[in-house]
């Protein structure tokens, strides 16, 4: 009976002094919450530096919830929304490294393809995003604006109709959508019109051809002796 009231002695005072670390104290958590409102804010100088303490500060707390992803994830979108491109793809593939399966980070992988003009690939990233998490409209959306770009509307007409069976009222995947029919309508008109020109060549330099052969003069017959 001593023993067991040792022992609990013992724990309570461990109890005591070793007080448990919350969100409030976590300095990763506090930076992460600053960049976070400057995002608000529109401040992105400011969010991208509250970042980069995050990350040069000890994210064991933060790292067990979505918190450390969404640096990654919005450190990308920060730089990116500031022109600094490689960078933005550098920090959505360290985070993709960590967290493979967030539908957030390839869609701002596939942000920052975007803006370097790099369209098919960044179709591609945004596939990716759009498998992980099927429901992520902003994925679809952003998808077929890439697939667009890449001359790929009948593709893109596909995922601003996903977007819209998401999300009927989507204003952005109903321009998207109507946007993409056209290209894609303009685009069979102008291959028809090339086929048609293609098919008129053939047809006149066969026309031409044999006019030549008929107008060549016959050959003389060798005179019998």
């Amino acid at each position: 009976m001593q023993q067991f009231l040792t022992i609990l002695a013992l724990v309570t005072m461990a109890a005591i002094c070793i007080q448990p670390v919350s969100a409030g104290d976590d300095e990763a958590t506090t930076y992460y919450n600053i960049g976070q409102q400057a995002i608000a804010n529109g401040a992105y100088e400011k969010a991208l530096e509250y970042f980069d303490k995050v990350l040069a500060s000890n994210t064991t707390l933060l790292g067990m919830g979505d918190g450390l992803m969404y640096t990654y994830k919005d450190k990308s979108g920060v730089l990116t929304e500031l022109g600094r491109y490689d960078d933005a793809l550098k920090t959505a593939n360290d985070g993709i490294v960590l967290y493979p399966k967030s539908a957030g980070l390839w869609n701002n992988k596939g942000y920052a393809l975007y803006k370097m003009g790099k369209y098919s690939d960044a179709a591609d990233a945004y596939t990716k995003s759009v498998e992980l998490d099927p429901t992520y409209i902003k994925g679809w959306i952003n998808k077929g604006n890439a697939l667009v770009k890449a001359g790929r509307s009948s593709d893109a007409v596909a995922a601003y109709s996903k977007a819209l069976e998401l999300d009927p009222r989507n204003t952005d995947a109903t321009a998207g959508l109507a946007d993409a029919k056209k290209s894609a309508d303009s685009t069979l008109i102008f291959y028809g019109l090339i086929a048609v020109i293609a098919i008129g060549a053939i047809i006149l330099f066969v026309r031409v051809r044999n006019g030549k052969e008929e107008a060549k003069p016959a050959g003389k017959g060798k005179e019998k002796k």
